[in-house]
C-alpha cells in the first residue's frame, strides 16, 4: 500500500509556523486536494480559492455543534450570523446591517481612530525610549481595534476590558484539534457575551444614542423588516470577533514582515503615500485568516475534481495570496505592489462587511508607527501563536525610538 502524504500536515509545527512552503509544494501537485486529516477538500490556488468563495453552489451551511445543550450559546451566535447564512436570508440580514453602517459610522470615527493610534504609539515610544523592547501587540495592536469596535457599538469604557477575552475564547473553536477545555471556555464566553449584549441592547431601546448598536436596534428596511434580538446580538459579536481578530493579526504579522524586510520599511518611511498599497500588501503577504470552509449543496466541479453534495471544501486564503500565476514574486514583500487582487477579505456575497473599518484602523496604526518614530527594530524573536486557521503572533517585542 502506498501512503500518500497529506497535502497539509497541521500536526507539523513547522507548517503552522510558516505554511507558505507547504502551500507552494502542494500547489505544484494539484490545485485542489483531499485532506483525510481534515475531512475536506483544500483549494491551493488563487483561481480555485476565488471560485470556492464565489460559487453559489458552495454555501455556508451552519450545523449546530453537538451536544446542542452543551453549546447552546455558541450555536446561537452562529445560527444567526450573517457569515453562516446564504441568500435569501443572508441578503435580508446584510441589507439591514449595511443600512445601519451607511449612517457614516466609519467616517465619523476616522479622526478618533487616528488620535487613539497616535496616543498608543506615543506610549510605546515613551516606554521603549530607543532601548527597551516593548510588546507592540498588547500595547497597540490588541488595544486599538477593540477600542474602535467598542466605541462604534457604544460599549461603556468600564466594560471594554471584557470584550477581547470573550472574543479570544470564542474564536479558538475555529481551529482543528481542539481540547475539551477550549470548547468549554468558548461556550462560557459566548454565554457571557450574549447576556451582556442583551442587556446593552435593552438600554439602547429605551435610551438610543448615535452609536451603531442604537442604529442596529432601530433599523428597518423598506418592508418594515428589522433585526431579531438574536440577530442583533450575533451581529455585534461577529463585528468584534471577525473585525478585531483580523486587524490585530494584520498589525502583528504586517509589522513583523516590515521588520524582517527593512528595505521595505525604509521605502515606506521615505514615501508615506505608499501606505494604502502597503496595507493591502501586508494583508496579502501573511493572511490573518488562512482557511474558509464551504459546503457543496450539489455536485460541483472545481480544480479538476468533483466536490460531492454535502462535502466540504476550503479556500486556503494564504495559499491563494501567494499564487505565482497571479502575483509577481509572490514570496517577496512589495509595499508598492499595485496589481494586488488578494482575497484576504473574502469574495462574493460573503465579502467582509467590515473591510472599510479595518482599512481605517490599519492605516491609522501603521501611519502612527511610521510617523511618530525614527526607528523600529525587533527587540527579540517574535512568538507565533500555535493555531493555523487564525494566524497571528503571541507577542512582538520592538524597540521604538522617538522621531
Amino acid at each position: 500500500m502506498t501512503l500518500v502524504p497529506p497535502p497539509l500536515d497541521l500536526a507539523d509545527p513547522a507548517v503552522v509556523a510558516d505554511p507558505y512552503p507547504a502551500f507552494a509544494a502542494a500547489r505544484a501537485q494539484a490545485p485542489v486536494q483531499w485532506s483525510e486529516e481534515m475531512g475536506l477538500w483544500l483549494a491551493f490556488t488563487h483561481a480555485e480559492s476565488n471560485a470556492v468563495l464565489r460559487d453559489r453552489r458552495l454555501g455556508r451551511i451552519w450545523s449546530d455543534k453537538e451536544p446542542a445543550q452543551r453549546f447552546e450559546s455558541f450555536n446561537l451566535i452562529h445560527r444567526n450570523a450573517i457569515l453562516e447564512m446564504e441568500p435569501p436570508t443572508h441578503t435580508r440580514l446584510r441589507r439591514l446591517i449595511s443600512a445601519a453602517f451607511a449612517r457614516g459610522h466609519v467616517e465619523r470615527l476616522r479622526p478618533w481612530v487616528q488620535e487613539l493610534a497616535d496616543s498608543l504609539v506615543d506610549g510605546l515610544v515613551e516606554r521603549s525610549a530607543g532601548q527597551t523592547p516593548v510588546d507592540v501587540l498588547s500595547g497597540m495592536a490588541e488595544e486599538l481595534p477593540v477600542a474602535v469596535i467598542a466605541e462604534l457599538l457604544g460599549v461603556p469604557a468600564a466594560d471594554r476590558p471584557l470584550l477581547r477575552p470573550w472574543s479570544n475564547a470564542i474564536v479558538k473553536m475555529y481551529e482543528y484539534g481542539r481540547t475539551t477545555e477550549t470548547e468549554d471556555d468558548a461556550e462560557r464566553a459566548a454565554a457571557e457575551f450574549v447576556a451582556y449584549l442583551r442587556g446593552l441592547a435593552a438600554e439602547r431601546r429605551t435610551a438610543p444614542g448615535e452609536d451603531l448598536l442604537s442604529h442596529l436596534v432601530t433599523v428597518r428596511d423598506s418592508d418594515g423588516d428589522k433585526l431579531t434580538e438574536d440577530e442583533l446580538v450575533t451581529t455585534c459579536i461577529l463585528l468584534l470577533n471577525a473585525g478585531h481578530e483580523a486587524t490585530v493579526n494584520v498589525s502583528g504579522n504586517g509589522l513583523l514582515a516590515l521588520l524582517e524586510n527593512p528595505d521595505q520599511l525604509q521605502r515606506l518611511r521615505e514615501d508615506p503615500a505608499l501606505l494604502p498599497t502597503a496595507i493591502e500588501e501586508l494583508m496579502r503577504y501573511d493572511s490573518p485568516l488562512q482557511l474558509f470552509e464551504r459546503t457543496a449543496t450539489e455536485d460541483v466541479a472545481i480544480g479538476g475534481i468533483t466536490v460531492e453534495r454535502g462535502q466540504k471544501i476550503a479556500a486556503l486564503l494564504g495559499a491563494g495570496n501567494r499564487d505565482p500565476q497571479v502575483f509577481t514574486d509572490p514570496d517577496t514583500l512589495d509595499v508598492g505592489r499595485t496589481d494586488n487582487p488578494h482575497i484576504t477579505f473574502g469574495a462574493g456575497v460573503h465579502f467582509c462587511i467590515g473591510a472599510p473599518l479595518a482599512r481605517v484602523e490599519l492605516q491609522a496604526s501603521f501611519g502612527a508607527l511610521l510617523g511618530r518614530t525614527s526607528s523600529l527594530e525587533l527587540g527579540a524573536p517574535a512568538v507565533r501563536r500555535p493555531e493555523f486557521v487564525i494566524r497571528g503572533l503571541a507577542d512582538l517585542p520592538v524597540v521604538l525610538t522617538a522621531r
